[in-house]
């Protein structure tokens, strides 16, 4: 693998202009009118893997979108590594805020990334992180130098909850045996400063209505005198954190992972500027539950946000009426040991029983998942902190994401693998944001690194 580098920036041109045909596709699972262009993208992968040098390649067809499985396969006695990764991404809404298409991938210098970034939906989100893989094991197979069996299992509903691929995963659990799963769907604290992400968040997405009369009233003759859903749905979100910002549901804190003194004092040695965190989002303060830090507030600790409100009459000018329903959308981050389902129970039960009986209360939960924590003193994990070193030149820092990936902990349950988080993104990416990207850098170091990490998976495993 001595060839890495001439080989990455021989085909550099290569490499970025096949992630950006990749990215022209609108692979949106959430809405049923890219339907076609999520299949078209389960194609184009297949055909990648194809042309990587897999022996075998498929497209698996679940109740939901296909997932695109590979395989190399050199000898049986050697471990076997399998790569997951997805094609589907988030909607590009807000539209207006993009300062280019979100389908038309350009390449544009920014502060962080002088070389050049790709500014597209799913750049970052795993598109750009998950061809890494594909790249990588192109570069293994052209210099004959894959050291051990490959699979691949890239799925196209992770933005969507991956509802299907647990259906996958539990039909086919001889298909997709393994010693390690490998994933680039996380970050890394700097272009200078890698990190190997060691936890992620559960989650427990819900989606609230609270109806009041049986129809739009006119805000002038029943103002006053009946329930407004807007305000009543307002006053009952706005009760669910009290004023240290701890989430005020019963029962949501028993299983709730404690951290020790000294753990605490290992995550705070992770380099951070509060200053430059404030600058970067345009705000003046930081918030969040009191008595932790921005860092432990958004990994180690669970949440509770509303992603999307609205009810009544949102078009231009002015129509006073009160609606007959309000609407919310919310999302609960969990930590290790809180069981999302349970969760999404103990939220349902709170949430009736605060409605006053002026309204009805419907909540709808959608999907989630389990947290994750991975030791750091696996094969896989030392495996992939000696690949980092050596692309990077430094260390990198074992750090817990706020993120979720819910089938992480499914892996582990159905297939009884450790997973190894190997990402290549930075925070200020905008994933799942207007004007998402992925420096040409970080794609092209993925790609240098990531063979590494089978040849000391390899050599680790003897």
């Amino acid at each position: 693998m001595d060839n890495i580098k001439q080989y990455v920036q021989q085909n550099k041109e290569r490499f970025l202009n096949e992630l950006i045909e990749l990215l022209k596709i609108p692979s949106v699972s959430a809405d049923s009118a890219f339907t076609q262009d999520v299949i078209d993208t389960a194609a184009a992968v297949k055909a990648s893997l194809e042309k990587a040098g897999c022996d075998f390649v498929e497209l698996c067809e679940t109740p939901g979108y296909p997932i695109v499985y590979g395989e190399k396969i050199i000898d049986p006695a050697l471990p076997t590594v399998l790569v997951y990764g997805h094609y589907d991404v988030q909607p590009a809404d807000p539209i207006e805020l993009w300062t280019s298409p979100p389908f038309e991938p350009v390449i544009k210098a920014t502060e962080l990334h002088p070389e050049g970034a790709i500014f597209a939906r799913g750049a970052c989100d795993d598109k750009g992180q998950m061809y890494m893989h594909v790249k990588a094991f192109e570069y293994m197979i052209q210099n004959n130098c894959l050291p051990c069996n490959v699979k691949f299992m890239i799925e196209g509903e992770e933005e969507v909850g991956s509802s299907s691929l647990g259906w996958f995963v539990e039909r086919n659990q001889e298909k997709l045996k393994n010693d390690v799963i490998l994933i680039s769907d996380t970050g890394m604290i700097s272009n200078q400063q890698p990190s190997i992400t060691t936890g992620l968040r559960g989650l427990s997405y819900v989606e609230v209505e609270v109806t009041g009369p049986n129809r739009d009233l006119h805000s002038g003759l029943y103002g006053g005198a009946v329930a407004n859903p807007i305000n009543i749905l307002t006053k009952m979100i706005a009760s669910l954190h009290d004023e240290n910002n701890h989430i005020t549901i019963p029962g949501f804190y028993d299983n709730v992972e404690e951290l020790s003194t000294e753990e605490r004092a290992e995550m705070g040695k992770r380099p951070f500027s509060e200053e430059a965190y404030k600058k970067a989002l345009d705000i003046e303060e930081v918030y969040g539950e009191k008595g932790y830090t921005t860092n432990e507030r958004n990994s180690i600790r669970p949440t509770l946000d509303v992603n999307g409100i609205w009810g009544g009459y949102t078009g231009e000018g002015a129509k006073t009426v009160i609606a007959s329903k309000a609407f919310a959308k919310i999302s609960m981050r969990l930590v290790p040991n809180q069981d999302w389902e349970e969760i999404t129970k103990l939220f349902t039960k709170h949430f009736e029983s605060i409605a006053p009986k002026s309204v009805k209360v419907v909540v709808k939960p959608h999907h989630g998942g389990q947290g994750y924590v991975t030791p750091i003193d696996s094969i896989g994990y030392q495996a992939a902190s000696k690949a980092y070193a050596d692309t990077f030149g430094v260390q990198p820092i074992p750090v817990r994401s706020g993120g979720s990936i819910p089938i992480v902990a499914l892996f582990e349950k159905e297939l009884k693998s450790k997973t190894i988080m190997m990402g290549f993104g930075l925070d200020s990416d905008a994933i799942h944001s207007p004007n998402e990207h992925f420096g040409v850098f970080n794609y092209l170091k993925g790609i240098e690194t990531i063979p590494l990490f089978y040849k000391y998976f390899v050599e680790l495993s003897k």
